[in-house]
């Protein structure tokens, strides 16, 4: 049976962060599975060698990258789950299962609370300066590093 937007944990609205962003509705518990990340399926070499959707932001893009290669893209076909923003010192995680991903909640989620998660993403090429102004966060907590980007310890 489907669920039905009313009975939903999250809604959709203006965010701080980044345009729009995914909040709680209801407490969320730690553990809670969330929302599947849905979009269309490819793969990361094909998705990265389409043309920009947005010339004025032509780095933002609804991309998820799988473990085998292959990535969602949901800009097309994608759910509610492509709001959710990401922090430094995110409340929520990303995990795959099967090639599928999941947002779970990484401590319990108060009404109001942005549902966040650490995009730690990855570019090819050599990392600047530019391309971490690029990929400039603005999360706005004390934990924040700066960049969207995967961590230097965590690249290594």
């Amino acid at each position: 049976m489907a669920t039905s937007k009313s009975k939903l944990r999250y809604s959709v609205r203006s965010s701080s962060i980044h345009s729009k962003g995914l909040f709680a509705k209801a407490l969320i518990r730690k553990g809670t599975r969330i929302i599947e990340y849905c979009g269309l399926r490819s793969t990361v070499e094909t998705e990265r060698n389409k043309p920009v959707n947005d010339p004025k932001n032509p780095h933002h893009t609804f991309l998820f990258e799988l473990s085998d290669g292959s990535a969602i893209e949901a800009g097309i076909d994608g759910n509610d789950a492509r709001w959710i923003n990401h922090s430094c010192a995110p409340n929520c995680e990303a995990i795959e299962d099967d090639g599928r991903i999941f947002i779970h909640a990484m401590q319990t989620i108060r009404p109001g609370e942005e549902l966040t998660y650490d995009y730690c993403l990855t570019v090819p090429g050599r990392i600047t300066r530019r391309t971490h102004q690029t990929y400039a966060c603005n999360c706005g907590t004390d934990a924040c590093r700066g960049s969207m980007l995967e961590p230097a310890s965590a690249a290594a």
